[in-house]
């Protein structure tokens, strides 16, 4: 969720200093003292001492293999010939724990000791905020640049995140950590570096729900709050209100991403904007060096000796790993957002949670980003902003691989690895384990159309089809298209998802635009937004006359006609085996560990955001357990609150919050209410 008003006053910081070691505690006002300023670069590890902390093993590798920018100057600025600037976190005043992930941080090696929470969480609130700095840490902003919405943006970078420094975990493996809303860096731009409670709370939850639902992805090991407050106008329309700074632990292998590599980007002929490392292809080279031998180690064993071989590997690799994340996205229904080059991992994982959203009812055209007017980041176009993403980082890699190279491995394995995985996929969630048939791709398309037809919740519907027997009586079957469209949309809900969301008069003046003058009309819109527009008036005309039991006839008829092709083909996998009983139990087994009953959905999300605003962080700790086991009936986590407090609830769905205190089920499709919460 991004915040809006971009404060233009600064106040400068006083530097911090690295602590002896992470057990002094301290007070909150004895973290704010103005210390000496940080040493220039300490090299190799440093362990700290005392705390539960003092575990951590600091190597900072990568700001030893790649160029770090020599000037100290504060404040926002260009930073040509270097991939990192050092920086210093900003206090935060009083900063709690709102929650931490047990199993994120044991990637660190750290284990919070039981006897003692509340100072462990003290502990992990000051280092985590910035308020104290780890032994061993080196704080650096990565400068990255990146195509926005499609357009060349130039240089980003960091603009709020912080790179603390890459820890050794317990076998060996290394970590980079991060905290992002730690303040300014030389990347901030207009913005004041910070990240505020509503939006760290859904990265810290969709991290951690992502990982735990099998899909490659950054982790997030804490969320810390504080005092500090800034101004932000969640929806840009001029109300702006103020809100508590918080801070998110991130963790990955590496935060490197796309856009890292377009810093050598020359001038864009649309744009006018460039890379601030224009014809420094000395660094392109070491940053393809650094990753390909840290995160790609075999491919540069294998090609150690030929450099365009090495980086074809590697584009090749990172083609079908981007491939594949983008095919796990699409079976659960998850929405990233911000699809922008500077939001796509090296090393292919979900990276920067934004705007993002597990879709609910079914829609291939469902855009979970309120900024996004022409549906670029929609669910079904993820796929192609995937493959037009990488063609980007394949210009970038000029002139260490040949474009000619680089366009046909994209042509020749992007899309057959995304429908090879997608597919496999699809079979495990259908329970389709014996056979693989051609039918497979055209029973799923059909799947879709009919749960897009009925309105039908795209996980609850996948989740319901493990208890569907191919032998079911026609009471049985009765019984379970009862079950399956008690997940789909009511003519309530229709009502809400067709609603026009254009004044008539001001598409009656659009269309006229279009036709009399449509360079004009090409600058305030889009004819696929006025199609849109006129379909929802259509559908919204249509459902003034639809009666709920007309609707409940037509939605069972549509599930019928495709059960009867499902059980069809199931009937073709009994056919295979010997023994019915023991594929049947295989074939649940397979069906529910790829079929997740529960998701992070914008409104559980949304009922712990209050919660938290409120000082209530016990929410968000729920729904992290309960998101840790997103394939499992979790035990004291079968209901939900399903309205918002009314205090701090956005727009309309404050107003409809209110109309009942009632719980649902946190595995619920979600209230009406839910349909109005809109994220940026």
């Amino acid at each position: 969720m991004a915040a809006a008003l971009r404060s233009a006053r600064r106040f400068p910081l006083p530097p911090l200093q690295p602590a002896a070691g992470p057990g002094r505690l301290g007070s909150p006002g004895a973290a704010m003292q103005q210390p000496a300023a940080l040493p220039a670069r300490p090299g190799g590890a440093q362990a700290g001492s005392g705390g539960w902390l003092g575990a951590l093993r600091f190597d900072n590798l990568a700001l030893r293999s790649l160029p770090v920018d020599a000037s100290e100057e504060g404040g926002p600025r260009a930073v040509p010939g270097a991939c990192f600037s050092r920086v210093r976190p900003s206090p935060l005043q009083n900063p709690r724990l709102v929650a931490m992930s047990l199993p994120a941080l044991a990637l660190l090696g750290l284990e919070a000791p039981a006897a003692e929470r509340e100072a462990a969480e003290a502990e992990a609130a000051l280092y985590f905020s910035g308020n104290r700095l780890l032994a061993g840490s080196e704080p650096a902003a990565h400068c990255y640049c990146g195509h926005q919405f499609g357009s060349f943006a130039g240089q980003l970078g960091d603009g709020a995140a912080m790179y603390l420094g890459e820890v050794l975990g317990p076998a060996g493996e290394r970590w980079e950590i991060q905290l992002k809303g730690a303040g300014l860096t030389p990347f901030s731009r207009q913005a004041d570096g910070r990240k505020v409670l509503r939006s760290s709370i859904r990265e810290f939850l969709c991290s951690e729900a992502m990982f735990h639902l099998g899909i490659p992805t950054t982790r997030a090991g804490t969320c810390v709050t504080s005092d500090s407050k800034v101004i932000r106008d969640i929806f840009y329309d001029g109300n702006p209100k103020s809100e508590r700074c918080t801070v998110v632990l991130r963790i990955a292998s590496t935060f490197i991403r796309f856009g890292s590599f377009e810093i050598f980007k020359p001038t864009d002929e649309y744009t006018g904007r460039k890379g601030p490392s224009v014809n420094r292809n000395d660094i392109r080279i070491q940053m393809l060096d650094y990753v390909i031998s840290t995160f790609y180690p075999e491919i540069q064993e294998a090609y150690s000796d030929n450099s365009i071989q090495r980086n074809a590997a590697f584009f090749k690799e990172i083609t079908k790993r981007t491939a594949r994340l983008v095919a796990e996205w699409q079976c659960v229904g998850f929405c990233h957002g911000v699809l922008n080059t500077d939001n796509m991992s090296i090393v292919g994982l979900t990276i920067d949670y934004g705007p993002f959203g597990f879709m609910d009812r079914y829609d291939p055209e469902h855009i979970c980003n309120g900024s996004d007017n022409t549906g670029r980041y929609a669910y079904n176009k993820q796929p192609e902003i995937c493959k037009w993403n990488l063609g980007k980082l394949a210009e970038a890699l000029v002139p260490e691989l040949p474009l000619e190279i680089s366009e046909l491995i994209l042509e020749e394995e992007y899309d057959a690895e995304f429908e090879k995985h997608y597919l496999q996929k699809m079979r495990k969630k259908l329970g389709l384990i014996q056979l693989e048939l051609e039918e497979d791709s055209k029973l799923v398309s059909e799947l879709l159309e009919t749960m897009h037809l009925t309105g039908a919740d795209f996980t609850n519907i996948f989740y319901l089809l493990s208890s569907f027997s191919v032998n079911s009586d026609p009471s049985e079957l009765e019984d379970f298209l009862e079950k399956l469209t008690s997940q789909c949309a009511s003519v309530e809900e229709l009502k809400v998802a067709f609603k026009p969301q254009m004044d008539p008069r001001q598409l009656s003046m659009m269309l006229m635009l279009a036709q009399s003058n449509p360079q004009l009309f090409a600058l305030i819109g889009t004819k696929d937004n006025i199609n849109k527009e006129l379909e929802r008036i259509e559908q919204f005309s249509k459902l003034q006359q639809l009666t709920a039991a007309d609707l409940l006839s037509r939605n069972k008829r549509h599930w019928k006609e495709w059960l009867e092709k499902y059980r069809v083909r199931l009937q073709k996998e009994l056919e295979s085996v010997s023994d019915a009983d023991a594929w049947n139990t295989e074939r649940v087994k397979v069906m529910n560990s790829n079929n997740p009953k529960y998701i992070l959905r914008n409104y559980i999300a949304q009922n712990a955001i209050e919660a938290a605003e409120n000082g209530d962080f016990s929410e968000v700790r729920n729904v992290l357990k309960l998101l840790e086991n997103p394939f499992q009936e979790a035990e004291g986590f079968r209901e939900v609150q399903e309205d918002a407090e009314e205090e701090g609830a956005t727009a309309t769905a404050a107003a409809c919050a209110q109309e009942t205190r009632s719980r649902l089920p946190y595995c619920s499709k979600p209230p009406l209410w839910a349909s109005e919460l809109c994220v940026t």
